[in-house]
């Protein structure tokens, strides 16, 4: 399937923002206030465990619906790597109502989009469409969380596709999995959290028929999983035909996540990989991050937006323009989302490429004080501020998106891993919080040279096992 973050469909709609009043003449010179993002939620699940999100805005003749599964490949088979993507794909081989491709023609024939996507924590799959075909979508949706068609047949054909998808994004490509899919592998050392999720070509090829349906009976169940419905539909209508096709899904356990924690790091990490397919070298750092919504998570955040995000920040400032050691230096929190869409351990990275006869060591003590400035240093309120209100528009932009995927994305999250999707309604008022001080004791302990992950691409003929990390 596309690989593309479910993030690049956003447009410039905004969700819930009114236009402020005109404030009388004696207060012309105070700017007015904005209004904070408040998305509708009504939460509630279904007696087999589904957990359903409606979300109502009929500013576009438009639905979405999004169904995410708690099954990423963080948590896939150990001697069966790449086996969640590989099940993302049968998904879209039939059902029982539904023959191989007509989910696709259905979806299509309507004039809407569609795809699904597998991450470190969950797979999804999501639909936008006019909003008169609302109940086919939900009943096509519950045809295939009950009744996928699993058959040899389909298996064998998906895992051709899946090795030819590694074969084109990383074996063969210049720079193929730099940094996404290398850097979790030598940064972390829980196995969930370091192997090689796009999956090793021999276990691809090693999965069979009762492997893939033990998989869709284990994880493909109501209670693992959360509907999202957003748009232009009426929500008792839509509770009525949720409970049509979807409540009467049988119920089943729900299955167990492993341990997926990361120890401390207390030592720096070098690691190099050669890329025979390179023009030019390439270096990635990566530190793990604070867990998810604490403090020190939305310090981060705010660290990641003035370190790295944007032509304003720091690094682009000092390496790009004033140094000139690149002409872009890239990253964030969680390189496949963001850094709400995760449940695990997360790293935040930085990468570049650069010129052979730029020696590394420039480059990482340029990189080392910038981020010792933020160790040590306060950073200027206004400088904080601007932070906020970059995050602030993108977050508008993403809930805002005709096509409301974005705002699905979150919602689904939010249930999936926190039992509560208003947390969206909550995320401006955590940014808020944060304080120059949080910001410098938050770098302090996760920006410390032994936390952090330094990668080394350098062009030439790889060796045997080089090529086989891949």
């Amino acid at each position: 399937m596309n690989r593309a973050a479910i993030f690049t469909l956003v447009a410039l709609l905004q969700f819930g923002c009114a236009t402020a009043p005109t404030p009388p003449a004696a207060d012309a010179k105070k700017p007015a206030a904005v209004p904070a993002l408040s998305v509708p939620v009504d939460y509630y699940k279904l007696s087999n465990g589904l957990r359903v999100v409606l979300s109502e805005d009929h500013s576009v003749p438009v639905a979405s619906i999004g169904i995410y599964y708690n099954i990423g490949f963080r948590i896939e088979p150990k001697d069966r790597t790449g086996f969640a993507h590989l099940f993302e794909h049968l998904m879209f081989q039939g059902s029982q109502n539904l023959a191989k491709g007509q989910f696709f023609k259905l979806v299509q024939g309507l004039g809407g989009t569609l795809n699904g996507s597998t991450r470190f924590d969950f797979t999804n799959y999501y639909e936008a469409f006019p909003s008169n075909a609302l109940e086919t979508m939900l009943w096509a949706e519950g045809d295939r969380m009950r009744s996928l068609d699993i058959t040899q047949e389909n298996l064998e054909n998906q895992q051709g596709v899946v090795k030819e998808e590694v074969k084109v994004n990383v074996l063969n490509r210049p720079y193929g999995g730099f940094p996404w899919l290398q850097l979790p592998q030598y940064a972390n050392t829980n196995w969930y959290n370091a192997h090689n999720f796009y999956g090793d070509l021999q276990h691809i090829d090693a999965a069979t028929l009762e492997e893939a349906r033990t998989f869709f009976r284990t994880y493909y169940v109501p209670g693992n999983a959360v509907l999202v419905v957003a748009g232009d539909f009426d929500p008792a209508q839509a509770k009525k035909w949720i409970e049509q096709y979807f409540s009467t899904i049988p119920a089943a356990p729900v299955p167990a996540i492993p341990d997926v924690s990361e120890p401390r790091q207390t030592a720096e990490k070098q690691v190099s990989y050669t890329d025979a397919l390179a023009p030019r070298p390439a270096l990635a750092i990566g530190y793990h991050v604070p867990p998810r919504w604490t403090p020190e998570h939305f310090a981060f955040g705010l660290i990641d937006e003035i370190l790295l995000q944007g032509e304003s920040s720091r690094l682009h400032r000092d390496l790009v323009q004033k140094r000139g050691f690149t002409d872009s230096v890239s990253g964030g929190i969680n390189l496949l989302g963001n850094m709400f869409n995760y449940s695990g351990p997360m790293l935040w990275s930085a990468s570049l490429l650069h010129d052979p006869t730029t020696p590394q060591a420039e480059i990482m003590g340029a990189f080392d004080e910038n981020v010792e400035r933020l160790r040590t240093e306060l950073v200027t309120q206004d400088e904080l501020d601007r932070a906020r209100r970059t995050i602030r528009s993108q977050l508008y932009d993403i809930v805002g998106s005709s096509t409301r995927l974005g705002l699905i994305d979150l919602l689904a999250c939010f249930a999936l891993f926190d039992d509560d999707p208003s947390r969206i309604n909550h995320i401006e008022a955590e940014f808020a919080k944060v304080t120059p001080e949080l910001v410098r004791k938050t770098a302090q302990e996760y920006l410390r040279r032994d936390n952090r992950t330094v990668m080394t691409l350098t062009p030439g003929k790889a060796t045997q096992n080089q090529g086989a990390a891949q």
